[in-house]
């Protein structure tokens, strides 16, 4: 098992529930995968996503599924909770908020494999779900 002082957990086993004004302000973050070794898939199921509609201002809402097969570190789930509840007050389009969450999932983990899946609440009659793939994979 790898030395936990080099780890960068912060927010786990503290009490804090100020959430991040927006994902810039948000951090991903990561400690060692102990299994490198394997090829595994991590799965997280986010099933209470909300955003604002960048042209209207209206909330909008999603179930998020995050997929990733990791490789030398993996994301802390209490991080990414934050992470995704700083986008409840930012102006975006839900293809971009799939995309930049893959984006910045790929940036923190550099995972072997990942995919992000919005299932976005319907507007106007429409249901829109969004995925991305990294590596990207042809459609």
């Amino acid at each position: 098992m790898s030395d936990r002082s080099q780890e960068t957990i912060t927010l786990l086993g503290r009490s804090e529930s100020r959430l991040p004004a927006s994902p810039d302000a948000a951090t991903l973050e990561t400690f060692a995968n102990r299994n490198p070794q394997r090829n595994y898939t991590i799965s997280l199921d986010y099933p209470e996503f909300s955003s604002l509609c960048p042209v209207t201002g209206q909330p909008d809402s999603a179930r998020l599924h995050i997929s990733y097969v990791p490789d030398q570190r993996c994301v802390e789930t209490k991080s990414m909770k934050f992470y995704l509840a700083s986008f409840r007050n930012t102006p975006s389009f839900n293809e971009d908020i799939v995309n930049r969450i893959l984006d910045d999932l790929v940036a923190a983990t550099a995972p072997r494999r990942a995919s992000v899946r919005g299932e976005f609440s319907p507007r106007g009659g429409i249901r829109l779900t969004a995925e991305a793939h990294f590596p990207d994979v042809a459609l």
